[in-house]
Order: C-alpha cells, then structure tokens, then sequence
C-alpha cells in the first residue's frame, strides 16, 4: 500500500517512461496516443493507483460535487433510511448523491469506492456492520489513504474504523446500549428466560448487541449460560426459520430479542404459525424501529436507532474540519420505544 501522499502525472509518466503531455494525452482519451504508449501509461497509472485529482478536474471540466453512499441493499428499510439521511443532507447543500449497493461482496465495495474516486466523488460513506477481520481492516485502510491522497472523504457509518490512524471519520450509535436497554426492559417486565435471534459471529453491529444483551442478563443476576444466541443472520426470513426451529426444540423461552426489526417480523410469523400469541405467550422485542415496526401485530417494541440522522450526519460532520471539536469518532444515542408486544410472563395482556 501506498503512503498518504498524492501520486502525480508525473511519477505516471516518470513510470512510462513517456512525457507529461503524452501520459496527460493518454490517460484523458481526448487525443490521438499509439496504442502501446495508451496501454503503457494505463498499466503505470493502475500500479501506482493513479486517480486525476478531482479538484483540478472540477476547474478544468465544472465538476459537480458528489457525495457517494454504499449499502449491502437498498431493500432494507435501515439502509435505506441512512442513504435518504445521506441525500437529504447533500441536496441542502446543493450535492448530488450516488448510492450503490453491494450485496456484502468486498469486490464489489472495492469496485465501487474506486468507480467513486475515478468520477471524483468528495465523499465516499460506507454504512453498516461488517465482520471485521484482517482482509477487511487491509482494505479499508487502503481505501481511506487513496480516497484522502485524491482530495476526497472516507466516513464509515455505522462500523468503527480498524484503525483509528487511518484518514477516516467514524459515525454510529451505541448498539451495546440500546441492546442492554431493551434486554432490561423484557427483564424488568419479569423474563427470564430470553433468547437472542439474529447474531452474526464477527459482525460488529450484532456483536455489539449480543454483548449488550448478555451485560443486561448479568446485571440482572443471571449466569452467563441463561443466555442463548441463535446465530441465524438477519432478515425477515431468518427470524422466521430461527424461531421455527426453536419453537419445535422447545417452549421454555418466555421472550425474544430480535437482532433487529425484520427478523422480528420473521418472529412474529413464526410464533403466529405455531398458534401461540403475542405478547401473552411470547413477549417480543426488535431493534432499528423501522417505519413498520408500529404496524406490526403487535406494535413492536423495538430499539430506535437514529438512522436518518446518521446518514445527515456523515455528510455534516465530513464537510467540517475532522480535526475539529468531537474528533474522528462521534456517537449518537438510541432509546426504546415501548408498544404492545411485551408483557409480564405471568399474566394476560390481551
């Protein structure tokens, strides 16, 4: 990996062994090169991860700016929330946004943040949890030094940097607390015996909340072994074949804590299916308060999580000095929204 510096034209042409002009010429694709020359200047410029500066660019050619919001999909209402945050903020201030989604391919990812550097995007905002091994913490700290050396911004929203050196500003919430407050909510309501659906060993979103869930338990007296994490992933159908599963091995769970809303909704289908009831059966709790959890059957308690908000404020917080006031990391807060699924396990609550 290259150092933080900006690479030249002329350390291209310097590695073509051609003139400025001419690695300039090839490069643009506006003049006529000898396609040797064209291909030599292209293998220099892709060997020292050349991008023309877009700010140049943008004197020379009336560069629009641009801000860039990648996704694992734009299904999801969590995701879909921060990239509206992500727009909203960028068209009040007369940017335009691109948004992309990946599928959770690193390729991909790596594909569209160079696509983003090539076009001269000034902001390039990564959302959401990721497992967070060697590969991962390699490439994004690649992309934070090329995306700086360029002139450009990398925000992580919703993960934590790798490294809080590299050139990266971090903008996420508290996803132990909020875990922690809603487990101690089903526990203060009289559960006992709660289970966790939706974790994903490594990612750092569920991780998070799975420690936050097992912190509540503690707090509240029980061993560790009361807790049980079911490792099914999110969405909606995951809930729906986790809690299936469970509730044909066995009925002594009294509550759930969904990994978030749409497994909740799995949950809700599942416990339906299995001709029990909620909350008089089962209490169930999700997280993210997406805009249909309050129509689900039963409104959902859930976690709200400030997902708009966190899409503005990527785009705030990157537009101002990093070595400002609050740093590289800032941290918002989520809160519970109570409704009707939760109830005491010892009584009716229809």
């Amino acid at each position: 990996m290259r150092g933080k510096g900006r690479v030249t034209i002329r350390e291209v042409a310097e590695r073509a062994g051609v003139s400025m002009a001419t690695a300039s010429r090839a490069l643009s694709g506006s003049h006529p090169v000898p396609a040797a020359t064209r291909a030599r200047v292209l293998r220099a410029a892709r060997d020292l991860d050349y991008v023309a500066n877009a700010h140049a660019r943008a004197l020379v050619g009336g560069g629009r700016k641009m801000a860039a919001v990648v996704v694992r999909q734009v299904t999801s209402p969590f995701y879909a929330q921060v990239a509206e945050g992500v727009e909203a903020e960028a068209a009040d201030r007369g940017w335009l946004c691109v948004v992309g989604a990946t599928g959770g391919d690193a390729q991909r990812e790596m594909e569209f943040v160079q696509l983003m550097r090539e076009e001269g995007a000034r902001l390039v905002i990564l959302v959401g949890g990721v497992v967070e091994d060697d590969a991962y913490r390699e490439r994004v700290a690649h992309y934070a030094h090329a995306l700086d050396s360029s002139g450009a911004r990398l925000v992580l929203c919703g993960r934590p940097a790798p490294d809080p050196d590299i050139p990266a500003l971090v903008v996420e919430f508290d996803n132990e607390a909020g875990a922690r407050a809603v487990t101690g909510h089903l526990l203060s309501a009289g559960h006992r015996r709660i289970a966790f659906l939706g974790g994903l060993p490594g990612n750092t979103a569920l991780d998070a909340r799975v420690a936050g869930y097992r912190a509540a338990l503690a707090e509240h007296g029980l061993p560790p072994e009361s807790a049980y994490v079911v490792d099914c992933g999110l969405g909606r159908a995951a809930g729906l074949r986790a809690m299936s599963a469970l509730l044909e091995r066995t009925r002594e769970f009294t509550a759930v804590f969904a990994g978030d809303d749409m497994v909740a909704a799995g949950v809700l289908r599942a416990v339906a299916e299995a001709g029990l009831t909620v909350p008089d059966d089962i209490s169930v709790v999700g997280y993210n308060d997406i805009p249909l959890a309050e129509d689900f059957n039963p409104p959902l308690t859930t976690v709200r999580t400030p997902a708009e908000e966190l899409g503005r404020a990527a785009v705030r917080i990157a537009l101002r000095d990093p070595d400002s006031a609050g740093g590289r990391r800032h941290l918002l807060g989520t809160h519970i929204v109570v409704r009707r699924s939760v109830c005491s396990p010892s009584r009716s609550c229809g």
